[in-house]
């Protein structure tokens, strides 16, 4: 044991050691009790940050600490490696994305190693190989089989930066999950998954997350959003058409005194034949923040009251969003408020707070959303909201003007991409036998590795003869391929499901194997993902067990979100110029230094400060360590300890 503590010596050693002897490969033991922990995998963009330091090392402590408690744990790692960062580097470098991402690759699992991090290398994913994205592939064909995989016409969201389709997930606060670019509306042809066909089973096993964190818990219950309410069916005047609204307050059907739908709702071109109108329409503002409308000219009539109330256009109101139609009542809803103040719209009050004799609308300084005692509401005048609803609703089905329904937020998940560097999605288009998908003996659809990337928008597979041109596998007769690509968050949607059986050729999962090592035991990764991957990862799970594959329910038994790294107050970031390289770190510390540090500055579910002074404290402590262990090496001779080889402690 030399006497000056030499971190890079000493953890050189150890880490070849350890990868030598493959101490975390794991096979299905009986007869030990198994453990799967399991850190979110990284997307290969270059370098490791201290984000991933942080997430890594958190989920390698849990990991040596269960291995010493006798338990077969499986701690494996992959790469996320499909995705437009790839893409757009391809096209600004002018090289292929498989050699931009192998390159990063390559070098990120050194920085790992280099970490400390201990994995079972043997079970290493890579989602941008054919035998991976086969089985999205061939998931995606057994979803079509089950109608949970299907193309519509329909108004997306379209990043105007990243030029490509955005999943209701991917937009936060009306911009790109990715650029923060504000969305816009656009009518594509798309496939969907029919994630909505497990709202309630999503609802419902939400209970059971009991190793959750209840913010992310409840972030996905939110964002499923069930509701309960009635359909409303409300005449066109003048016409045969009618406008579908859902409300779960029946109770204010009597207040309705106008009607807002989505400028790109289909009767805004069927019954506006005013130019001008039209002109207006379209030059609303994207931004819901200001609430803009503009009267379509056509009116609807109340099925309650029989009375004729304007229809307005609205930039508030959302295509994808229900019935992309909304009853407005502006004295007991705050946006028809403000709107209906704005646009000079009477305001009728239909509903008192309890002991209140009398509200003028006149002098509503804002909307009283509360339930009450419904008044100016014809024969459910003097009932309580509650029971209004009951009996409003009973009419409303009696007198075939709608029904009751149970609503979800929750819309179908576009995974349609048109972007090249992604899964293709494996279909074929036939003028006579229409859409057909790809045999599974034709599987994978392999990207072409010649497709020229310019960045313009459609996808560069539609311009590939080659790969577009095809016979069909029902009629033999000239044929298209699909060149859209499939959303990256499809791959990440059941990888932890391959790391237990990565080498299988044949189907996708073995299942012997996946119900050895399922549930994840422990789960570790930022709380961003809480209605993106962490949600699908849970269709996913339902639905392969519904094919039959697996037997567990849900994917994570229990889920540790890690706070950020942040610096100067912000989250560490390049465009912010506050990153600090791990690489310097351990070259100039080691790496004890650096984990510690992470590990000790903060509790793992907080943000960590950075601080240079803690990382040259931890070293300090290191070395402390280190001096008394060598002060003290002697004692190693009493007690029948004295032909130990004091070079083994080091």
């Amino acid at each position: 044991m030399e006497e000056r503590y030499d971190a890079e010596k000493i953890e050189k050693k150890w880490q070849e050691h350890w990868e030598d002897q493959k101490i975390f490969a794991v096979n299905e033991d009986a007869g030990q009790p198994k453990f799967y922990c399991l850190e979110m995998f990284p997307y290969p963009s270059g370098r490791i940050h201290m984000g991933h330091v942080r997430n890594y090392v958190i989920g390698d402590v849990i990991t040596r600490y269960k291995k010493m408690k006798g338990f077969n744990v499986l701690h494996p790692m992959g790469w996320d490696a499909f995705g437009m960062p790839a893409e757009n580097a391809a096209i600004k470098n002018k090289v292929h994305p498989s050699k931009w991402t192998f390159v990063n690759i390559e070098y990120m699992k050194g920085q790992l190693k280099k970490i400390g991090l201990v994995y079972d290398w043997d079970r290493e994913v890579t989602t941008c190989k054919p035998d991976y994205y086969r089985w999205n592939q061939w998931f995606f064909i057994k979803m079509y089989e089950r109608g949970l995989a299907y193309k519509k016409r329909s108004f997306v969201n379209w990043c105007p930066e990243c030029e490509t389709v955005l999943a209701n997930e991917q937009v936060i606060d009306d911009g790109c999950w990715r650029c923060d670019t504000v969305v816009e509306q656009k009518e594509l042809d798309q496939w969907f998954y029919r994630i909505t066909d497990y709202a309630e089973e999503l609802l419902k096993d939400a209970d059971t997350l009991d190793g959750w964190p209840e913010k992310v818990v409840t972030m996905q219950r939110n964002w499923i959003g069930r509701s309960e309410g009635v359909e409303v069916d409300f005449d066109i005047e003048g016409t045969d058409k009618k406008i579908k609204i859902f409300t779960t307050r029946q109770d204010t059907l009597f207040g309705a005194t106008f009607m807002s739908i989505a400028k790109i709702h289909p009767l805004v071109a069927e019954l506006v034949q005013d130019q001008d109108v039209l002109k207006r329409i379209e030059a609303l503002s994207d931004d819901p923040e200001e609430k803009e409308g503009v009267d379509t000219g056509f009116h609807a009539i109340n099925p309650l009251t029989g009375e004729s109330i304007p229809v307005y256009a609205a930039n508030f109101v959302l295509m994808e969003y229900g019935t992309g139609a909304v009853m407005a009542v502006p004295a007991h809803d705050q946006r028809d408020f403000e709107f209906a103040k704005k646009y000079d719209i009477p305001i009728r009050v239909v509903v008192l707070p309890k002991d209140v004799k009398i509200v003028k609308a006149e002098d509503m300084e804002c909307a009283n959303e509360e339930y009450g005692i419904l008044v100016n509401s014809g024969e459910y005048s003097g009932l309580s909201s509650n029971d209004a609803k009951e009996k409003i609703a009973d009419y409303i089905e009696n007198k075939n003007l709608g029904k009751r329904v149970v609503n979800y937020k929750l819309r179908d998940w576009g995974i349609s991409r048109q972007r090249y560097w992604g899964t293709p999605i494996p279909m074929i288009y036939c003028e006579s036998c229409g859409i057909v998908s790809v045999p599974e003996e034709q599987l994978p659809v392999e990207l072409p590795m010649d497709a020229v990337l310019t960045g313009t928008g459609s996808s560069p597979l539609a311009g590939m003869d080659d790969f577009v041109k095809t016979k069909c596998p029902k009629c033999g007769g000239e044929a298209k391929r699909e060149t859209d690509t499939m959303d990256t968050f499809v791959d990440s949607s059941w990888y932890f499901l391959r790391y237990c059986s990565p080498k299988s050729d044949d189907k996708p999962l073995d299942t012997a194997a996946v119900d050895h090592w399922m549930p994840v035991d422990q789960y570790i990764g930022g709380i961003e993902h809480a209605v993106l991957h962490l949600l699908y990862s849970r269709f996913f799970t339902k639905v392969i067990r519904d094919i039959g594959l697996i037997s567990t329910d849900e994917p994570f038994k229990r889920l540790l979100t890690q706070g950020m790294v942040i610096k100067d107050g912000m989250k560490m970031s390049k465009s912010k110029g506050n990153v600090v390289d791990p690489d310097f770190l351990i070259n100039k510390y080691g790496t004890d230094t650096v984990r510690i540090f992470c590990l000790f500055a903060a509790p793992p579910e907080r943000d960590l400060e950075w601080s240079d002074k803690g990382v040259d404290g931890a070293y300090r402590f290191l070395k402390r360590i280190w001096a008394f262990a060598y002060n003290n090496k002697n004692l190693l001779n009493k007690e029948g300890n004295g032909d130990k080889d004091h070079s083994e402690l080091s």
